[in-house]
């Protein structure tokens, strides 16, 4: 077993250079980064709270299977791989710091800090979907398990993964055992009615202010939304510790930096993720059509329980399959454009708030609500198309991403070089 040593005996403590990156991670992350904007587009274009009410948006039938394709294929699984991503990061961080016999933790937490300022302002400057926030929070968790054993890693990203279904599995307990009392029946029954109408009212509000209101009106509603995302963060963050905790298992493992060594337990990955993710991810979509994920049930049970199975093990299935695709020059070569977006993931990532928010909002175009899943999945494409020829033309001249290099150089306490060395 690899000790953390062993990723950085050659590194210095500062940001790692082009040189010194395992490509196999930036596409990793770049693909990552695609399939989140998939997912994203849909509520950069119009309300989360529609995934709190049952009734869509866009009720058309090629909308209707494109929103099918994305809860199946994307909704989950991406941030799921770039969670992967992060808590090995964290292994890799610690090594080169034990090398060179460097304090760890002071500067991961003022990394864990400045991205938490920049999640705050993300959140509630631009877009309510801001993911960089609760990543910063539950860094500091993650540094209670550096020093742990793989096997207890490995146990807590089990019982993590899990916590979600236990508390939907108790809470449509609880609501039959209440409904079994006739007059606590109608109470339970007021109460999500007043929340179901609550939502609609939301979806109908959000339309128009993001589509037609002005801007400190937008900003109004910007902060409102991101506080809410905040209240109900506490049920989907054990997901993304799962994660964490998972990318601390192989990076502890040291898979990723010896994948030939490692290609037989990457092959059962593979298996188990595209086996598993299929009857979980069939599980998840049939179940959202039953259930409203806002009501506990034992449909919106089977739902969670769905998502719980086929979020990660797609995540392990694309995962795995990319790395063995890297093993192959000819695909390495063809994947190597999504290279480009890992190496300025944090930038692409706001870029695409940027852009979005243009398109959608009344200060820009003001097409919020107006576009399905079907045209978010063509729109996405288009961005991305356009982010990997920016994100190519960008690193043949300097080092790092714009975000990147603030965050580098406030986690450091000095600017870094941005330029490239000959």
């Amino acid at each position: 077993m690899s000790e953390p040593a062993t990723f950085a005996q050659t590194l210095p403590l500062e940001p790692v250079r082009p040189q010194e990156r395992i490509e196999t991670i930036d596409i990793l992350r770049g693909f990552a980064i695609f399939g989140i904007l998939i997912v994203n587009m849909q509520f950069y274009s119009a309300p989360f709270y529609l995934y709190l009410v049952d009734t869509p948006l866009f009720t058309n039938m090629p909308d209707r299977i494109a929103g099918w394709f994305i809860r199946f294929f994307a909704e989950g699984k991406f941030y799921s791989i770039f969670s992967l991503l992060f808590g090995f990061g964290l292994i890799v961080q610690m090594a080169r710091a034990e090398v060179k016999a460097v304090s760890f933790l002071p500067i991961y937490r003022r990394r864990l800090f400045v991205l938490l300022l920049f999640g705050l302002v993300h959140g509630f400057l631009f877009w309510s979907g801001d993911i960089l926030f609760i990543y910063a929070i539950l860094g500091f968790v993650l540094l209670l398990f550096r020093n742990r054993k793989p096997k207890t890693i490995i146990t807590w990203a089990i019982i993590s993964i899990l916590l979600p279904v236990l508390f939907a599995g108790l809470g449509s307990v609880f609501i039959e055992i209440g409904r079994s009392i006739p007059q606590a029946a109608a109470q339970i029954d007021a109460s999500f009615a007043e929340a179901a109408k609550k939502y609609n009212n939301l979806v109908a509000e959000s339309i128009v202010v993001y589509s037609q209101g002005s801007y400190s009106e937008i900003l109004s509603r910007i902060a409102q939304d991101t506080l809410f995302m905040y209240t109900i963060m506490i049920f989907w963050a054990p997901n993304i510790l799962s994660l964490f905790l998972v990318g601390l298992y192989i990076a502890r493992r040291g898979i990723l930096n010896d994948i030939p060594a490692h290609l037989p337990f990457i092959k059962q990955a593979q298996f188990w993720g595209l086996g598993l993710g299929i009857v979980g991810n069939f599980l998840f979509v049939l179940m959202r059509e039953y259930s409203n994920p806002s009501v506990p049930s034992f449909f919106s049970f089977l739902f969670t329980l769905g998502f719980a199975i086929g979020a990660p093990s797609f995540c392990f299935f694309y995962a795995a399959s990319i790395i063995r695709m890297t093993q192959n020059y000819k695909w390495k070569k063809k994947l190597l454009p999504f290279a480009s977006i890992g190496r300025m993931a944090i930038s692409n990532y706001l870029f695409q708030t940027l852009i979005c928010i243009t398109i959608f909002y009344s200060y820009g175009f003001g097409l919020y609500g107006k576009f399905g899943p079907l045209l978010g999945i063509l729109l996405t494409v288009g961005i991305f198309i356009i982010q990997i020829a920016l994100s190519t033309w960008w690193l043949k001249r300097f080092q790092f991403g714009p975000v990147k290099w603030l965050w580098r150089s406030l986690t450091y306490r000095k600017a870094q070089p941005m330029r490239l060395r000959a």
